[in-house]
């Protein structure tokens, strides 16, 4: 660590200067009109601002929604079009931590195609976290795992189709739950190709910002092994300079349908953005490389 990081994450009496100006900005920011906020100098502050943020100690968490970010769903309904009847669709789901993507992908892709077939993975390293997914059971009172607001982004015809209600809670539908195969492991284990196998779409979403920079950048190649030739990796949630080097690097073609409204579509990661480093910074088309930069969804090799 070099003698400006240690500066920087000092913490005199149990405090954090840099993440105390952090919430000071971030303060300051939320206050500023939208119209500012796209001044290329007040980007260029909050670019550097984020910079900063990226500096934070990271940790893991359990936070996530039901049906997190419509237009990722979207794009993974018009792939699952290309599949044929009698064939199988083979989707993993990477840190699928208590089971909320998991259920809102399978939902998504039954409610338009019925008849396909989807095998699935959910892999998470917790084992509690696993055990509840599995049994998919969501209180409507705060728990250990979740609260309320993992439902904020459901309509009541959306709750119908996925929940069957039970007293204190929302129960996922028996037939939902079927055809996923759930695996303590860790992503970034290169024997996981070797334990799950290769897959037409594989899910890696808002677990790799929560990763120092070079352990990102090495489970995000180790993933990679995971996708069927000419298959599609979804990876949000990532700081983007890991995943743009990694892309380029591996030469992952960037899919640019619905780009911006993916992007733009959880906003649990455009709302933290500059001072926090979970935040996604705005989508910027003035960059030569903005869609290598800001697609979320990359396809990996060519079908052979």
């Amino acid at each position: 660590m070099t003698s400006r990081l240690r500066l920087l994450r000092l913490r005199p009496f149990g405090k954090s200067p840099l993440g105390a100006w952090l919430r000071l900005n971030a303060w300051l920011w939320s206050r500023l009109p939208e119209s500012l906020t796209t001044v290329r100098w007040i980007r260029a502050y909050g670019a550097m601002l984020h910079a900063l943020a990226r500096l934070q100690p990271r940790r893991q968490s359990f936070g996530t929604f039901f049906l997190r970010n419509r237009a990722e769903l979207e794009l993974m309904r018009r792939l699952a079009d290309r599949f044929g009847d009698g064939t199988t669709m083979r989707i993993a789901v990477l840190a699928c931590s208590i089971g909320a993507e998991p259920y809102s992908i399978l939902s998504a892709i039954r409610s338009a195609q019925p008849d396909l077939k989807v095998l699935m993975h959910a892999v998470d390293v917790s084992e509690a976290a696993l055990e509840f997914a599995e049994r998919g059971m969501y209180t409507l009172t705060p728990s250990a795992f979740h609260d309320p607001s993992i439902f904020q982004r459901l309509t009541e015809c959306e709750i119908q189709t996925m929940f069957d209600r039970v007293p204190g809670a929302l129960r996922i539908q028996s037939g939902l739950r079927q055809g996923i195969t759930w695996h303590r492991a860790d992503a970034g284990d290169p024997q996981l190709r070797e334990v799950l196998g290769l897959h037409d779409i594989v899910v890696a979403n808002r677990f790799l910002c929560h990763m120092d920079p070079p352990d990102a950048e090495r489970c995000l190649r180790n993933i990679a092994t995971l996708i069927e030739p000419g298959g599609h990796l979804f990876v949000s949630g990532v700081d983007l300079n890991v995943r743009t080097k990694v892309a380029r690097e591996l030469g992952w073609k960037p899919h640019t349908e619905l780009i911006e409204a993916i992007h733009d579509g959880d906003p649990s990661l455009r709302r933290p953005w500059p001072c926090r480093y979970t935040g996604l910074e705005p989508l910027d088309k003035a960059r030569h490389d903005w869609r290598v930069r800001y697609a979320s969804v990359f396809e990996v090799g060519e079908r052979s």
